[in-house]
């Protein structure tokens, strides 16, 4: 009986070791979850977040007069002919293709057949110590390396050591080292330092 009680004593102990095991687990990639960046990257065209100045490619089948490019306003409208304003930032394309859908139901295209495709990504901006300040076009797996590259280098004054990046829809900058490869999002902001000698 003796026995048996402390083998169920040892079975309690264990499954509150896994128990607690499973509790520190959960609490790290919480942790971890919560360290991610805000701005999730365009890993792929039907999870990116639309916002202003992206460019979309509508085809609307049996429709040619409403076919075409349409760039999202700075309101966060797209105009498309007999369907109006529609609200395309912070949704994606398949989201859009809904709504353009919905709309022009309303009206006199009966059961539009609707495809959306990203045509431009809205461009990101580089600021500072670089030797071309300004606008340029995003395209995938872009780094701030590649970005600095791109408006002609660093300048003599430019501190080589950090880059301060504020993301599409932030408030705040972030700080990065610029030894790692840190990624570049449509929207971005990037601003090099100048260095104190």
């Amino acid at each position: 009986m003796q026995q048996r009680s402390s083998s169920a004593g040892l079975t309690l102990h264990f499954l509150l070791f896994i128990l607690a095991i499973a509790g520190i687990v959960a609490s790290l990639s919480l942790h971890a979850s919560a360290q991610t960046p805000r701005s999730a990257p365009p890993s792929s065209e039907e999870s990116y977040v639309l916002g202003p100045n992206d460019r979309i490619r509508l085809k609307v089948y049996g429709e040619p007069d409403i076919t075409g490019e349409y760039e999202i306003s700075n309101s966060g409208q797209v105009s498309i002919p007999l369907a109006g304003h529609i609200r395309a930032a912070g949704a994606t394309t398949r989201q859009l293709e809904k709504s353009i859908a919905s709309a022009l139901a309303k009206g006199i295209v009966r059961d539009p057949r609707v495809n959306v495709e990203i045509a431009q990504y809205r461009p990101y901006y580089i600021l500072g110590e670089v030797k071309k300040s300004g606008e340029y076009p995003y395209r995938h797996g872009l780094t701030v390396l590649d970005a600095v590259a791109s408006a002609g280098g660093f300048t003599y004054r430019a501190n080589e050591n950090k880059v301060f990046l504020r993301r599409a829809g932030a408030g705040t900058e972030e700080t990065y080292p610029l030894d790692a490869p840190v990624p570049v999002y449509p929207g971005d902001n990037i601003r090099i330092p100048e260095r104190y000698f």
